[in-house]
């Protein structure tokens, strides 16, 4: 069992998902209750990492952070080393490449608010600040805990993107999944099964959880009344 990959794979999870849940929350707010025409293309650019494949994702990640980008550039300006094959550069892949999985349960989440009940509190006179943190948010616990869940499981699998961006430096860029790998490349089947059994208890336990939260609310699959 390499826990020193396994601790990285969570180090490395919970900065995406309170990356993600600071960024996805406004995005997931706007994308609900903009109304503007073409926001079907930031829908699209939202999405498409879920279909993507990981390495083609990886690929142009790889390249928007090379030394020639604007991004690689810059970051090289700030912290003096690049971003590819550092932790710095993972965390930047695996949120873009996790975005959908933490955007769209919110969005479905403050979509599904009554509207009437927004309403009200504009009624009355609370601010959008104050019907965001008072209405809308308190109602849509399910589907930030949905995205938070699904964020945090989808990074823990990440095995093409990160493999494509960060490689396989023990310690820095090695996360649990390409630990797997290089262990069945060594044919090393009882370390990869222990490991892959720790993945797959810890995969079951966070799904069941999602669809536990779900039961009454249903974000993933829609069920008929």
């Amino acid at each position: 069992m390499d826990w020193q990959a396994l601790l990285l794979t969570l180090k490395l999870d919970l900065c995406v998902c309170g990356l993600l849940f600071a960024i996805g929350v406004p995005l997931a707010f706007w994308l609900a209750y903009c109304s503007w025409r073409a926001k079907f293309l930031v829908e699209a650019i939202i999405a498409l990492p879920l279909v993507l494949p990981p390495t083609v994702l990886g690929f142009y990640l790889l390249l928007a952070m090379g030394p020639h980008s604007l991004l690689g550039r810059t970051y090289f300006w700030a912290w003096g080393h690049g971003l590819p094959f550092t932790f710095g550069g993972l965390v930047v892949a695996s949120v873009i490449y996790s975005l959908p999985f933490m955007v769209q349960p919110i969005s479905a989440a403050f979509a599904a608010v009554d509207p009437k009940l927004i309403s009200a509190s504009e009624v009355l006179g609370a601010s959008g600040l104050r019907t965001f943190m008072r209405v809308i948010l308190p109602l849509s616990v399910t589907g930030l805990l949905t995205g938070l869940v699904l964020t945090f499981a989808h990074t823990l699998g990440e095995f093409g993107v990160v493999l494509m961006v960060g490689g396989n430096i023990p310690g820095v860029t090695r996360t649990v999944s390409i630990s797997i790998y290089d262990n069945v490349q060594a044919l090393d089947y009882a370390s990869a099964g222990k490991t892959s059994l720790v993945l797959l208890v810890i995969s079951f336990a966070i799904l069941s959880v999602v669809y536990g939260l779900n039961r009454t609310k249903p974000l993933l699959w829609p069920t008929r009344n």
